[in-house]
């Protein structure tokens, strides 16, 4: 029984937003360029810099793209535990439904016709996405859209979107196939205001319905029978689950690219931290999500300053490790 969660199920509200607001400050620091903390804070209240290029940098550059990967953050880490939840399995990540494979094939269609406009790339990406949610589900569907069903459709989709990702890698152009490659391996460059007003909509009013369903999943954890017979109108919060955590990852994927990790590892944490309840789970995960990936953006303009790493690369050396710790405490703890 999980007794931490229950001890300390009041403290996420107070240690994740000053994780967050940490995470945030280091993003709007790091980078090939160290500005001081007084020039930081000047540009943010308004006032007086001593150089004009520093505010731009704040305000124009850094701060929309901390704003982007708090986004992206926020829903991997909803998505991602919304997913383990409905699929009744802790190692369900926001990709698992083929959503990766989609939205990759969208965007490196898009990159490989040569269309890089910035709208373009991530609408061909939702698109992509959402096609591949929506043929998950409708295979599914057809055998009950049962987890395993939808963790076998999903499976198949990505595979055919891998096999077609691969073959728009091999012939496209070498510009073309690096300029993918990076975007694939996640990518937070393209933030923009006019993407981040919609794009912080979106993942509002997804992360809204996945709250409203927080008492179904907790349900449905115990298996779709026993919430079935408690009431619960199943297929209904399974469509509802499916789709919103489905819009969330969507979203993500095409500002982002492929960021692995945040959805996987960040409500393992949570849960080990503050318990299984969906309630709170789902918004400690969204706040836990936004201060990992702002921590791992800020690293990853600063390590090989002033080159870059893409920001999925840090994503995967942090979290790959503290996966596989949470799955060794698992084992020990029974």
């Amino acid at each position: 029984m999980n007794t931490t969660g229950r001890r300390n199920g009041g403290s996420w509200a107070v240690v994740l937003p000053a994780l967050l607001l940490a995470g945030l400050a280091f993003a709007l620091w790091a980078g090939s360029l160290r500005l001081p903390w007084s020039e930081i804070l000047a540009a943010l209240t308004g006032r007086p810099v001593s150089d004009p290029t520093h505010a731009a940098i704040v305000l124009r550059i850094r701060l929309p793209r901390a704003a982007l990967a708090a986004v992206v953050g926020a829903s991997l880490g909803a998505a991602g535990s919304a997913f383990q939840g409905l699929l009744r399995n802790p190692l369900a990540d926001p990709y698992i439904l083929g959503v990766s494979g989609g939205a990759a094939l969208g965007a490196v269609a898009a990159l490989t016709l040569g269309v890089a406009a910035p709208a373009v790339v991530p609408g061909a990406a939702f698109a992509g996405a959402a096609l591949a949610l929506g043929f998950v589900y409708l295979v599914a569907r057809a055998h009950r859209a049962s987890p395993h069903t939808l963790i076998l459709s999903g499976v198949m989709v990505g595979s055919f979107c891998s096999a077609l990702l691969l073959f728009l890698l091999w012939t496209a152009p070498a510009d073309a196939a690096r300029t993918a490659l990076f975007w694939l391996a996640g990518d937070l460059s393209g933030a923009s205001p006019g993407l981040l007003g919609p794009a912080a909509a979106w993942a509002g009013i997804a992360f809204a319905a996945l709250w409203l369903q927080a008492p179904a999943l907790d349900l449905m954890t115990q298996g779709e029978e026993v919430a079935a017979d408690l009431g619960l109108d199943v297929g209904r919060a399974r469509l509802l689950l499916f789709a919103a955590g489905g819009a969330l990852t969507a979203s993500a994927v095409a500002l982002a690219g492929l960021v692995g990790f945040v959805g996987l590892v960040v409500p393992h944490a949570v849960r080990m931290l503050w318990g299984p309840g969906h309630r709170r789970l789902l918004p400690a995960s969204a706040l836990l999500g936004a201060a990992f990936l702002l921590v791992s953006d800020g690293i990853a303009r600063t390590v090989l300053a002033p080159a870059e790493v893409p920001v999925g690369v840090v994503t995967a050396l942090f979290g790959a490790p503290f996966f596989l710790y949470l799955l060794r405490g698992r084992e020990a703890g029974g």
